[in-house]
């Protein structure tokens, strides 16, 4: 029998016109937007489903991104119950063995596991863009795609710069670097010296998931403090680690640590794949996890809801599985 894993994008996926579909057909996924809405004081359908600039700033990014996966995520698991979110014959229930987010996109994972609950994960994630953005001073940081090279090799070559570490460990020859913005620099013609195909500075705000955010950990584990999370109905796997949470009480300081550690997004799905989870589902715009899981591990099947039409091709697949 075939093991299901959610899986959620992290920022860069977001488009505008994302979720709009889901709105215009789901009371549930109407109901979400609204509430994000009203509880962030932001427009969220302008802001999800218009040309805007905002939608690409990270304070903004980050919370329609989670709005717009959960508001999928929670059509979905009433349309695979056959409710009349869809026609009663695509029912048959789809329900995830685990879940995991790429960066943001844990918060879903958390969610969607029955960790968070979706307005907290909306609220939070507003916060945590904001602290992202304002931490650091525009021009101070920076972030690099490193194509063409392992991680290990790329460590071998930046654990003695100073100012400059890993960000992400996306799949086998995409590896992100981050710091300061001269030390990355240094780090992309040390590389490409040491045998990278390329280095691609990245268009990003700020020195993500480096030590320079270890004040906006700070900040957002008080913010985290004063949300109530429950018990996980499935585990989630964490970026921090790639290990499988079981226990609720590990989450909080996860996503505070979060913020200024690598995420290990390789690793998870590897972790997965190890437990057997041979069907992953992405869930929200884009196909970015589906691309890094040809180079992760071919041998598993992906699909993706980003739209409407996604939902019922993907329920009746999985119904066959």
């Amino acid at each position: 029998m075939s093991k299901i894993a959610f899986i959620y994008p992290g920022q860069g996926s977001q488009k505008a016109g994302m979720g709009a579909d889901f709105y215009k057909n789901s009371p549930i996924a109407r109901d979400i937007y609204d509430k994000a809405s009203e509880a962030l004081g932001l427009d969220m359908k302008a802001l999800c489903f218009e040309e805007n600039e905002k939608l690409d700033l990270t304070e903004y990014t980050q919370a329609a991104l989670v709005t717009t996966c959960l508001a999928i995520t929670e059509t979905l698991n009433d349309a695979a119950k056959g409710s009349s979110a869809m026609p009663s014959e695509s029912g048959g229930g789809l329900t995830p063995a685990v879940t995991a987010g790429l960066s943001l996109g844990e918060y879903c994972a958390v969610a969607a596991a029955g960790g968070m609950d979706v307005m907290d994960a909306v609220r939070l994630v507003r916060k945590r863009g904001i602290l992202m953005q304002n931490t650091v001073p525009a021009g101070v940081g920076a972030m690099a795609a490193i194509l063409g090279m392992t991680g290990e090799a790329i460590e071998q070559v930046t654990d003695d710069m100073a100012g400059v570490t890993i960000a992400n460990y996306n799949c086998p020859g995409q590896i992100v670097i981050t710091g300061e913005a001269k030390a990355v620099e240094e780090a992309c013609d040390a590389l490409k010296a040491a045998g990278a195909k390329r280095a691609v500075a990245l268009n990003v705000s700020g020195p993500f998931h480096s030590p320079m955010l270890k004040e906006a950990g700070s900040r957002l584990a008080a913010e985290l403090e004063k949300v109530e999370l429950h018990e996980l109905a499935v585990p989630y796997v964490t970026n921090v680690t790639a290990k499988k949470v079981m226990d609720i009480a590990q989450t909080k300081a996860l996503l505070a640590e979060q913020v200024s550690m690598p995420v290990r997004w390789q690793q998870s799905v590897e972790t997965m794949t190890a437990d057997g989870v041979d069907i992953f589902i992405e869930i929200g715009p884009g196909r970015t996890l589906a691309g890094f899981m040809k180079k992760i591990n071919r041998a598993v099947t992906v699909y993706n809801i980003a739209e409407w039409a996604d939902m019922e091709k993907v329920i009746s697949a999985c119904r066959l599985d």
